[in-house]
């Protein structure tokens, strides 16, 4: 029951995987009874090209049942019931349900027993998993698959390798990246009109606008490549590249905006130093597990464990961002205190008390509610879930521009007596800021 229940973990952690893309997979003496390879959302035109090469199994004898070793297409609903069937012995072999549909069976090689080719036509509109299933014991197979999965959409049936409630990803990314190089064009017009109260954090601000507005351009070129040809033309190289700099210097900025570097000091304290030391390589880590996980697939026998890495890697960046605004949180309470500047201190003070509830908002929404959507929402509307993110990030964008704008008197602007005194009442009535 164990193995099965992880079996089906795997298939479900895979949804966020699937893109359509053309996939090669090399399997090398592996006797797993069960080796999810892709996941897609077909319509009611859907085609799998299916082919299979250098195959051998570590047992030769022609005595074997091959029709219990070959692959199937399985929603995630009906996995469910065959799981329950297997634990209840109805059947020994997932190949064996009638929950699942036959793409191939190792019983049908001919001639050439070492490869096949198959075309399988699906026009049940759902979202499948393509799987391998191996149901002999202790014989361990390898082979090489290439597996292509697409819809036809049109009168002239043109193909559609993005997985039904992706299709319209290319012009959601393309759109958000022209809302970006908008908002770069906007912030260089802000920074010169107020150049003389320009720091350099919000130079900093302005490369990493620039950064995600051409990781979402790229992504945009990478997915309407792989919509019309199955593969992305050299542009996901560009995607991981601009992922990767925009990811550190985003966790980067958060930082430095948290310790009050630049606009409210000219240098960082060494445990400021440490958090960057430790956010910079967790998130090169983080970026070459997103690489591993989007170009192995789930077949590879480590795609669980570099899913755990950057998922935990993630988290570890997320808590780690936080510290620096605590600490400039409970700073700015101490100086409130002691230099008799109440009112500058209680503007400083409200103003990182938001922006650490922004960022714990953000984060959360971005790592728990768009997972949640993924999970909840239907197959044919999964770019909704890319819609929130990238809405939710645009929010995040642009209440850090708009509160960390250069201004003449931000945050130190000019007060009167009766200002101050109540400002310092303020700060004494006020309840301590739990964090």
């Amino acid at each position: 029951m164990d193995r099965f229940s992880s079996i089906l973990f795997l298939l479900l952690i895979s949804i966020s995987i699937a893109s359509g893309e053309i996939r090669k997979s090399e399997i090398r003496s592996d006797d797993r009874p069960i080796i999810p390879l892709d996941e897609f959302g077909f319509t009611h035109t859907g085609r799998l090209e299916l082919d299979g090469s250098k195959i051998s199994l570590s047992n030769t004898n022609p005595d074997l049942d091959l029709s219990k070793v070959g692959f199937f297409l399985c929603t995630r609903d009906a996995w469910v019931h065959v799981i329950q069937q297997l634990e209840e012995e109805e059947i020994t072999c997932a190949l064996q349900s009638d929950l699942v549909k036959h793409v191939f069976t190792f019983n049908n090689l001919k001639g050439d027993k070492s490869k096949f080719s198959t075309v399988f036509t699906e026009n049940d509109a759902d979202q499948y998993s393509l799987v391998f299933a191996n149901c002999l014991q202790q014989v361990q197979i390898s082979m090489d698959v290439r597996s292509a999965m697409y819809n036809l959409e049109g009168k002239k049936g043109g193909r559609d390798y993005l997985s039904a409630g992706r299709t319209v990803l290319p012009k959601v990314y393309f759109f958000f990246s022209v809302i970006y190089f908008s908002l770069a064009a906007t912030w260089i017009y802000v920074l010169y009109k107020k150049r003389l109260t320009v720091f350099a954090i919000h130079f900093f601000m302005l490369g990493v606008v620039v950064l995600k507005a051409l990781n979402l351009l790229c992504e945009a070129e990478d997915k309407s490549y792989i919509k019309k040809t199955g593969t992305a033309h050299g542009w996901d190289v560009l995607f991981y590249i601009f992922n990767f700099l925009k990811g550190i210097t985003l966790f980067t900025l958060i930082v430095l905006i948290g310790t009050g570097w630049s606009f409210l000091k000219p240098y960082l304290q060494d445990k400021e130093k440490k958090v960057l030391m430790i956010v910079i390589p967790l998130q090169v880590v983080a970026n070459f597990a997103q690489v591993v996980i989007d170009e192995t697939g789930p077949y590879g026998q480590d795609w669980v464990t570099w899913k755990q890495i950057f998922l935990l890697v993630d988290v570890v960046c997320c808590c780690a961002v936080l510290f620096p605004i605590v600490w400039s949180i409970k700073n700015l309470r101490e100086a409130a205190k002691t230099d008799g500047k109440a009112a500058v201190n209680l503007v400083k003070l409200t103003l990182f008390r938001h922006y650490y509830i922004v960022v714990i908002c953000y984060i959360y929404f971005t790592r728990v509610v768009v997972y949640a959507l993924e999970t909840i929402t239907s197959y044919k509307y999964m770019w909704t879930s890319v819609v929130a993110s990238e809405l939710a990030t645009l929010a995040f964008y642009l209440f850090t521009g708009y509160k960390f704008r250069p201004e003449v008197h931000n945050p130190y602007f000019v007060v009167d007596d009766e200002e101050e005194e109540a400002a310092a009442e303020a700060l004494k009535l006020e309840d301590e800021f739990e964090l």
